[in-house]
């Protein structure tokens, strides 16, 4: 093994925590990591990590030789970037997360036309609507649909997205329409979480952005699933455009409290905090903050 690859292995171990959760990513045995890490540590002369039965450990010397690993590794990529952007020909492959539905219905359309137009890219798509842990599972880029990024995200706005609250119209006959979000609280509702109580909607009123408490008796981290459980007459739900635009066109469900927006929701493309963004990563966010804008 070479001194970079020695050293992309190391930062790989300090970063995950776990000599198996690294020889599992590489489909090695566990057993060759552990014997590359103690090479390099003979190599250097210092001991790097600090093991034992339930963890493992930097030492003072692997702290500071992993911030300079860190440092030259993000040269040699940036390094190794510049000369392949000179070609203009992105290579290689994007390891991406997708949120489940927006995913399905209109990423991944997006997705197979990158994939048309860059036949030297592969695409190693995960559909999942969990937070995946970017550094941890080798993931280069995730796409998360959030009004608020946390401390610490790395990330660029490559789009918007719109939510309405929408009804089936044989419930609004049976149960009448609200002109008001503060009417929800007497109405139905059909929520996004699995906390049925202390639940509210936010709604612009006035210029100024207020919470509205509902109620509900029907809750699921899906939207379809909400959808259709309102365009079966169930109760009103709060969705996305890219889940409710295939019901209302259907005349299944339609949209109420118009005149009361709802903050949009900003789709971001995370990235890795610790690695220079490779030119083939640059690429495809470029091309979806375009195809999301048309």
């Amino acid at each position: 093994m070479d001194r970079l690859d020695a050293m992309n292995l190391f930062v790989r171990v300090a970063e995950l925590g776990s000599f198996s959760a690294v020889a599992q990513q590489m489909g090695v045995a566990r057993s060759v990591v552990t014997r590359q890490i103690a090479a390099l540590e003979a190599h250097l002369g210092v001991k790097l990590m600090a093991r034992s039965t339930r963890r493992l450990a930097l030492t003072s010397a692997g702290t500071a030789y992993l911030e300079k690993c860190r440092v030259i590794l993000n040269l040699v990529e940036t390094a190794e970037t510049d000369v392949a952007e000179e070609r203009l020909t992105p290579r290689g492959t994007i390891r991406i997360s997708l949120p489940l539905i927006f995913g399905l219905k209109r990423l991944a359309p997006l997705l197979l036309d990158f994939s048309q137009r860059y036949p030297e890219v592969g695409l190693d798509m995960d559909y999942t609507d969990r937070r995946v842990k970017l550094i941890e599972e080798g993931i280069d880029l995730s796409i998360r649909i959030t009004r608020r990024l946390e401390p610490g995200d790395v990330a660029r706005k490559i789009g918007t997205g719109r939510t309405g609250v929408v009804a089936a119209p044989d419930y609004l006959a049976r149960h009448g329409r609200p002109q008001h979000p503060a009417e929800l609280v007497n109405h139905e509702c059909l929520g996004y979480t699995a906390a049925a109580s202390n639940q509210a909607w936010q709604f612009m009123v006035g210029g100024q952005l207020e919470s509205f408490p509902v109620r509900s008796r029907i809750n699921a981290n899906n939207g379809d699933v909400l959808t259709e459980a309102a365009a079966q007459g169930l109760g009103i739900t709060c969705q996305p455009d890219f889940i409710t635009d295939a019901f209302i066109a259907a005349g299944r469900v339609e949209v109420i409290l118009a005149d009361f927006p709802i903050p949009e929701l900003g789709i971001y493309a995370m990235l890795p905090s610790n690695r220079h963004v490779p030119h083939r990563v640059r690429v495809l966010m470029d091309f979806l903050a375009e195809r999301l804008a048309a």
